[in-house]
């Protein structure tokens, strides 16, 4: 069977534009290089042309040298060339990854809007109402209490705030001891020791000087 209809065979995968890139790049250098030895050339034909006078001779190098620079300026054109078609490419290239990451966002966007609505399905909004009122209610009932417990008794109903003021300030004024000594520091304290004598006015005393030591007079 395989005889008569054959067999498929794998074919290549296509080229991508990264592929097409690549291979562009590489024919940019193959050009450059020929450039390059275009450029050799002419430098050498240059220095010979320098150094002759002129002449047939110096014209059939002048000849060769404008040969040369004209296979150089289609080498140029060719880069050029290739060098705009490498650069669509890459343009393409940022344009379509630009592409897949808005789609990647979208998506993850659209599965976030999902889960939020899936989740958002759980919440009862009028249960977290009823919560907020019963956490009011007992934080009032709570405040009421604290009222009650801290409520004094036995205290005469008409007192009045400026009559307490008044007996404050009565009462301070009782209390006042003005600068008295207390009676802790009128005890008796220990006697203080005696300072020591003062040096009398003047300078001190010197010592007196010893009289000078005569000696013997000598007999004859």
């Amino acid at each position: 069977m395989n005889r008569i209809f054959g067999v498929n065979k794998n074919k290549a995968p296509k080229p991508t534009l990264n592929d097409a890139i690549t291979s562009t790049e590489g024919r940019v250098s193959s050009v450059e290089v020929k450039i390059k030895e275009l450029d050799g050339r002419l430098m050498g034909i240059r220095d010979r042309m320098q150094k002759m006078r002129d002449g047939p001779g110096k014209n059939v190098l002048k000849q060769q040298a404008l040969k040369v620079l004209q296979q150089k300026k289609q080498y140029e054109a060719q880069r050029d060339q290739l060098m705009q078609q490498s650069f669509n490419m890459e343009s393409a290239v940022f344009a379509m990854d630009n592409i897949k990451n808005t789609m990647t966002t979208m998506q993850a966007m659209q599965d976030a809007n999902k889960a939020m609505k899936k989740q958002y399905k759980n919440v009862d909004v009028d249960k977290i109402y009823d919560i907020q009122d019963e956490m009011a209610e007992l934080m009032e009932q709570t405040n009421e209490v604290q009222e009650l417990m801290g409520r004094s008794y036995n205290l005469p109903e008409d007192l009045d705030e400026a009559d307490l003021e008044a007996e404050l300030d009565a009462l301070g004024d009782d209390l006042d001891f003005g600068e008295e000594v207390p009676s802790y520091l009128n005890d008796a304290q220990p006697a203080m020791p005696e300072l020591l004598p003062e040096a009398p006015d003047g300078s001190l005393r010197q010592p007196a000087e010893p009289a000078p030591h005569s000696e013997p007079a000598l007999r004859m």
